[in-house]
Protein backbone atom coordinates (compact mmCIF):
# COMPACT_ATOMS: atom_id res chain seq x y z
CA UNK A 1 0.00 0.00 0.00
CA UNK A 2 0.09 2.17 -1.99
CA UNK A 3 -0.34 -0.62 -5.09
CA UNK A 4 1.92 0.86 -7.98
CA UNK A 5 0.26 2.13 -11.27
CA UNK A 6 -0.35 -0.61 -13.17
CA UNK A 7 0.65 -3.62 -10.84
CA UNK A 8 -2.72 -5.17 -10.95
CA UNK A 9 -4.16 -6.91 -13.51
CA UNK A 10 -7.12 -4.96 -15.15
CA UNK A 11 -9.72 -7.38 -14.17
CA UNK A 12 -8.31 -6.89 -10.65
CA UNK A 13 -8.25 -3.17 -10.94
CA UNK A 14 -11.59 -3.01 -12.34
CA UNK A 15 -12.98 -5.04 -9.31
CA UNK A 16 -11.40 -3.11 -6.60
CA UNK A 17 -12.89 -0.45 -8.40
CA UNK A 18 -16.49 -1.44 -7.63
CA UNK A 19 -16.08 -2.80 -4.97
CA UNK A 20 -15.27 0.72 -3.51
CA UNK A 21 -17.40 2.91 -4.99
CA UNK A 22 -20.79 2.38 -3.34
CA UNK A 23 -19.12 3.50 0.02
CA UNK A 24 -17.17 6.40 -1.83
CA UNK A 25 -20.71 7.78 -2.53
CA UNK A 26 -22.05 7.16 0.82
CA UNK A 27 -19.29 9.23 2.22
CA UNK A 28 -19.41 11.82 -0.33
CA UNK A 29 -23.35 11.93 0.62
CA UNK A 30 -22.35 12.15 4.16
CA UNK A 31 -19.60 14.45 4.01
CA UNK A 32 -21.80 16.96 2.38
CA UNK A 33 -24.53 16.38 5.18
CA UNK A 34 -22.51 17.03 8.38
CA UNK A 35 -20.57 20.01 6.09
CA UNK A 36 -24.17 21.72 5.66
CA UNK A 37 -25.50 21.12 9.37
CA UNK A 38 -22.22 21.42 10.88
CA UNK A 39 -19.75 24.30 9.14
CA UNK A 40 -17.75 24.86 11.88
CA UNK A 41 -16.44 21.38 11.59
CA UNK A 42 -14.68 22.67 8.46
CA UNK A 43 -11.62 23.53 9.85
CA UNK A 44 -11.20 20.13 12.02
CA UNK A 45 -12.01 18.13 8.91
CA UNK A 46 -9.74 19.53 6.55
CA UNK A 47 -7.01 19.03 9.26
CA UNK A 48 -8.11 15.09 9.11
CA UNK A 49 -7.40 14.89 5.54
CA UNK A 50 -4.10 16.65 5.84
CA UNK A 51 -3.28 14.31 8.81
CA UNK A 52 -4.28 11.95 5.98
CA UNK A 53 -2.35 13.08 3.81
CA UNK A 54 0.63 14.11 4.83
CA UNK A 55 1.31 10.55 7.31
CA UNK A 56 0.49 8.71 4.14
CA UNK A 57 2.70 10.00 1.97
CA UNK A 58 5.69 9.35 3.69
CA UNK A 59 6.75 6.30 2.02
CA UNK A 60 9.35 3.07 2.87
CA UNK A 61 10.12 0.37 -0.19
CA UNK A 62 8.75 -2.79 0.76
CA UNK A 63 7.68 -6.04 -1.55
CA UNK A 64 7.83 -5.22 -5.48
CA UNK A 65 4.97 -2.89 -6.54
CA UNK A 66 4.02 -1.52 -3.05
CA UNK A 67 5.14 0.15 -0.29
CA UNK A 68 4.79 0.63 3.00
CA UNK A 69 4.10 3.86 5.47
CA UNK A 70 1.76 5.12 7.69
CA UNK A 71 -2.31 6.01 6.73
CA UNK A 72 -3.82 8.48 9.25
CA UNK A 73 -7.09 7.76 8.66
CA UNK A 74 -7.77 6.61 12.06
CA UNK A 75 -7.92 9.96 13.60
CA UNK A 76 -10.53 11.26 11.29
CA UNK A 77 -12.51 7.89 11.57
CA UNK A 78 -12.78 8.49 15.12
CA UNK A 79 -13.85 12.54 14.68
CA UNK A 80 -15.89 11.86 12.18
CA UNK A 81 -16.81 8.32 11.24
CA UNK A 82 -15.90 6.24 8.80
CA UNK A 83 -17.72 7.59 5.33
CA UNK A 84 -16.15 11.04 6.06
CA UNK A 85 -13.08 9.01 5.91
CA UNK A 86 -13.49 7.33 2.37
CA UNK A 87 -13.92 10.17 0.66
CA UNK A 88 -10.52 12.11 2.47
CA UNK A 89 -8.67 9.15 1.69
CA UNK A 90 -9.79 9.21 -2.09
CA UNK A 91 -9.05 12.23 -2.20
CA UNK A 92 -5.68 11.78 -0.68
CA UNK A 93 -4.94 9.17 -3.08
CA UNK A 94 -6.04 10.45 -6.22
CA UNK A 95 -4.32 13.44 -5.40
CA UNK A 96 -0.66 11.51 -4.48
CA UNK A 97 -1.49 9.26 -7.60
CA UNK A 98 -1.60 12.48 -9.87
CA UNK A 99 0.79 14.74 -7.92
CA UNK A 100 3.33 12.30 -6.02
CA UNK A 101 3.42 9.35 -8.57
CA UNK A 102 2.43 6.95 -5.55
CA UNK A 103 -0.20 4.66 -5.80
CA UNK A 104 -1.92 4.97 -9.64
CA UNK A 105 -5.27 5.55 -11.22
CA UNK A 106 -5.56 1.96 -12.19
CA UNK A 107 -5.08 1.14 -9.04
CA UNK A 108 -7.01 3.81 -7.11
CA UNK A 109 -9.84 1.83 -6.43
CA UNK A 110 -7.53 -1.78 -4.75
CA UNK A 111 -5.96 1.03 -2.74
CA UNK A 112 -9.05 2.99 -1.61
CA UNK A 113 -10.52 0.05 -0.63
CA UNK A 114 -7.61 -1.34 1.81
CA UNK A 115 -6.88 2.35 3.08
CA UNK A 116 -10.21 4.68 3.19
CA UNK A 117 -12.62 1.81 3.34
CA UNK A 118 -11.33 -1.42 5.47
CA UNK A 119 -8.46 0.83 7.28
CA UNK A 120 -10.85 3.52 8.62
CA UNK A 121 -14.08 1.15 9.29
CA UNK A 122 -11.78 -1.70 11.44
CA UNK A 123 -9.70 1.34 13.39
CA UNK A 124 -13.28 2.36 14.20
CA UNK A 125 -14.73 -0.43 15.44
CA UNK A 126 -11.97 -1.10 17.79
CA UNK A 127 -11.97 2.26 18.93
CA UNK A 128 -15.88 2.35 19.73
CA UNK A 129 -15.81 -1.41 21.39
CA UNK A 130 -12.80 -0.52 23.95
CA UNK A 131 -14.57 2.89 24.93
CA UNK A 132 -18.13 0.79 25.32
CA UNK A 133 -16.38 -1.11 28.08
CA UNK A 134 -14.99 1.49 29.27
CA UNK A 135 -11.17 1.88 28.31
CA UNK A 136 -9.93 5.61 28.37
CA UNK A 137 -9.94 7.63 25.41
CA UNK A 138 -6.37 7.75 24.85
CA UNK A 139 -5.86 4.07 25.16
CA UNK A 140 -9.05 3.33 22.65
CA UNK A 141 -7.56 6.25 20.63
CA UNK A 142 -3.92 4.43 20.01
CA UNK A 143 -5.69 0.89 19.51
CA UNK A 144 -8.22 2.30 16.74
CA UNK A 145 -5.31 3.81 15.13
CA UNK A 146 -2.99 1.34 15.01
CA UNK A 147 -6.34 -0.94 13.46
CA UNK A 148 -6.61 1.33 10.80
CA UNK A 149 -3.35 1.16 9.99
CA UNK A 150 -2.29 -3.11 10.54
CA UNK A 151 -5.90 -3.75 8.92
CA UNK A 152 -4.83 -1.69 5.39
CA UNK A 153 -1.90 -3.67 4.86
CA UNK A 154 -3.63 -6.88 6.01
CA UNK A 155 -6.06 -5.97 3.31
CA UNK A 156 -3.45 -5.11 0.78
CA UNK A 157 -1.59 -8.49 1.33
CA UNK A 158 -5.33 -10.44 0.75
CA UNK A 159 -5.35 -8.09 -3.00
CA UNK A 160 -1.78 -9.04 -3.92
CA UNK A 161 -2.47 -12.19 -3.03
CA UNK A 162 -5.35 -12.73 -5.28
CA UNK A 163 -3.77 -11.20 -8.22
CA UNK A 164 0.08 -13.21 -7.80
CA UNK A 165 -0.73 -16.29 -6.13
CA UNK A 166 2.32 -18.85 -5.51
CA UNK A 167 2.78 -20.92 -8.48
CA UNK A 168 3.37 -23.99 -5.74
CA UNK A 169 0.56 -22.79 -2.38
CA UNK A 170 -1.07 -20.67 -4.51
CA UNK A 171 -3.14 -17.84 -2.61
CA UNK A 172 -2.20 -18.74 1.02
CA UNK A 173 1.29 -19.41 0.51
CA UNK A 174 1.42 -15.77 -1.57
CA UNK A 175 -0.36 -14.08 1.41
CA UNK A 176 1.67 -15.66 4.01
CA UNK A 177 4.40 -14.27 1.98
CA UNK A 178 3.19 -10.66 1.59
CA UNK A 179 1.97 -10.67 4.72
CA UNK A 180 5.12 -11.29 6.93
CA UNK A 181 7.34 -8.83 4.80
CA UNK A 182 4.97 -6.39 5.30
CA UNK A 183 4.59 -7.09 8.91
CA UNK A 184 8.45 -6.14 9.00
CA UNK A 185 7.67 -2.73 8.54
CA UNK A 186 4.53 -2.05 9.27
CA UNK A 187 3.78 -3.03 12.99
CA UNK A 188 6.38 -0.70 14.12
CA UNK A 189 4.85 1.51 11.91
CA UNK A 190 1.54 1.18 13.21
CA UNK A 191 2.81 1.72 16.93
CA UNK A 192 4.38 5.13 15.72
CA UNK A 193 1.14 6.22 14.15
CA UNK A 194 -1.07 5.56 16.63
CA UNK A 195 1.22 7.27 19.32
CA UNK A 196 1.10 10.11 17.19
CA UNK A 197 -2.63 10.13 17.06
CA UNK A 198 -2.78 10.05 20.76
CA UNK A 199 -0.27 13.25 20.77
CA UNK A 200 -2.98 14.91 18.43
CA UNK A 201 -5.80 13.94 20.04
CA UNK A 202 -4.28 15.52 23.22
CA UNK A 203 -4.19 18.91 21.50
CA UNK A 204 -7.48 19.01 20.06
CA UNK A 205 -8.72 17.89 23.55
CA UNK A 206 -7.25 20.95 24.93
CA UNK A 207 -8.05 23.27 22.02
CA UNK A 208 -11.05 22.24 20.29
CA UNK A 209 -13.11 20.55 23.09
CA UNK A 210 -16.70 21.74 22.57
CA UNK A 211 -16.11 20.23 19.06
CA UNK A 212 -14.76 17.07 20.20
CA UNK A 213 -17.98 16.85 22.78
CA UNK A 214 -20.30 17.85 19.85
CA UNK A 215 -18.99 14.91 17.32
CA UNK A 216 -19.17 12.49 20.38
CA UNK A 217 -15.77 11.58 21.44
CA UNK A 218 -15.57 13.58 24.64
CA UNK A 219 -18.97 12.17 26.03
CA UNK A 220 -19.49 9.09 28.06
CA UNK A 221 -22.53 7.94 30.65
CA UNK A 222 -23.42 8.75 33.90
CA UNK A 223 -26.53 7.73 35.12
CA UNK A 224 -27.88 6.68 32.18
CA UNK A 225 -27.44 10.74 30.80
CA UNK A 226 -24.57 11.84 29.26
CA UNK A 227 -21.66 14.84 30.11
CA UNK A 228 -18.57 15.64 28.53
CA UNK A 229 -15.46 14.18 29.61
CA UNK A 230 -13.28 17.11 31.54
CA UNK A 231 -9.33 17.40 29.59
CA UNK A 232 -7.96 16.09 33.09
CA UNK A 233 -9.61 12.86 32.93
CA UNK A 234 -9.11 12.27 29.07
CA UNK A 235 -5.63 12.96 30.12
CA UNK A 236 -5.33 10.15 32.29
Amino acid sequence: MHIAEGFLPPAHAVAWGVASAPFVVHGARSLVRDVREHPESTLLLGASGAFTFVLSALKLPSVTGSCSHPTGTGLGAILFRPPVMAVLGTITLLFQALLLAHGGLTTLGANVFSMAVVGPWAGYGVYRLLRRYGVPLMGAVFCGAFAADLSTYCVTSVQLALAFPDPGSGFLGALGKFGSIFAVTQIPLAVSEGLLTVLVMRLLVQSSKGELTRLGVLVTSVGGGKRAESAEAVAR
